[in-house]
């Protein structure tokens, strides 16, 4: 089983005690974001868990529990997003210079194989050009020497609410979008991917695209996979799944996990998230967290089994679990 920690939610800045105390304890439980009533417990048992990847901006508050983790005998790696946006689309991450000595220390303790750097998502407008963008890239990849293996990157979808999100929050900025993936936009996605591919190739990193429908492979840009049974076993040896994830869009890559984290419960409240769909939620939410709880926000008090693989079982109660 691979747990992923989190699409969700950056549990690395923000829930990091909580983490720990759920590893020490060897489970965790998991609400349904669409039934608050249904909860499953899985094991975190290393026996039980192939290996755990985290999602961050900032995993540094998790640093101090990795001498722990490599002696309860957890494989980790990490999915490190590092993007130099200003304060309308990023308005609380630290800035860009500590991040990226997080970057750096994390990798040469770990090792740079198990530090992937996420360039995510790729926004075009009027303040963040194609040129904007390559340069960017460039700058952040020397800094980023010998500190990684591999650029994953996307482009922001401009789909449902998400969309509108972001439009209102560069609301009286003067910034306006761009679609890089639509047609007009043709030689501008084919100058940003074989700028990318070019600057990948001076400081020798693979280069793959994320969850994206379009087909770069004629610039030499792969499909990639965050949630990556072929890198585990790269990593850590054993049989990690090798079965697509179901639950992710039809251009993830990703073999199935099970996720720890909740919804509208990450403080970075960054304008361009989706999994930050509901702004008055979050401080709630946050509010209802409980380092000693197993679930990462509320409590579940009623007896549960605790699973060891993501097949459909039973719960408490006769409800399914969510896979």
């Amino acid at each position: 089983m691979i747990i992923s920690a989190s699409r969700r939610t950056d549990i690395p800045a923000f829930y990091s005690d909580w983490f720990i105390n759920r590893v020490r304890a060897g489970f965790f439980h998991r609400v349904n974001p669409f039934n608050a009533n249904q909860v499953s417990a899985f094991s975190l048992k290393a026996e039980d868990v192939d290996a755990i990847c985290f999602w961050s901006k900032n995993p540094r508050p998790l640093l101090r529990h990795l001498d722990e983790l490599d002696q309860r005998g957890r494989n980790t790696y990490f999915q490190f997003t590092l993007n130099p946006y200003g304060p309308e689309f990023e308005p609380q991450v630290p800035p860009l210079a500590e991040r990226v000595a997080t970057f750096k220390e994390l990798a040469a303790r770990i090792g740079p194989e198990r530090v992937v750097w996420r360039y995510d998502p790729v926004i075009l407008s009027s303040a963040t050009s194609v040129a904007w963008h390559l340069a960017q890239v460039e700058s952040i990849a020397g800094q980023l020497e010998s500190a990684t293996r591999r650029l994953v990157f996307s482009f922001y979808d401009y789909y449902g609410k998400g969309q509108g999100r972001l439009h209102a929050a560069l609301r009286g900025t003067g910034i306006t979008l761009q679609d890089i993936t639509a047609p007009a936009q043709a030689d501008e996605l084919k100058a940003l991917a074989q700028g990318f591919k070019a600057t990948a190739e001076r400081h020798g990193l693979r280069l793959f695209s994320c969850s994206e429908e379009l087909d770069l492979s004629p610039f030499g840009i792969e499909h990639g996979a965050c949630i990556d049974g072929q890198l585990i076993r790269q990593l850590f040896g054993g049989q990690p799944s090798t079965r697509t994830d179901k639950n992710q869009r039809s251009a993830c890559g990703c073999v199935e996990s099970v996720d720890m984290g909740s919804y509208n419960s990450c403080r970075f409240a960054c304008s361009y998230c989706y999994a930050n769909f509901n702004a008055g939620m979050i401080a709630s939410n946050c509010a209802r967290h409980d380092p000693t709880s197993p679930s990462l926000l509320g409590r579940y008090e009623g007896e549960i089994e605790i699973l060891t693989t993501q097949k459909k079982q039973k719960c408490d109660g006769g409800q399914q679990e969510l896979f």
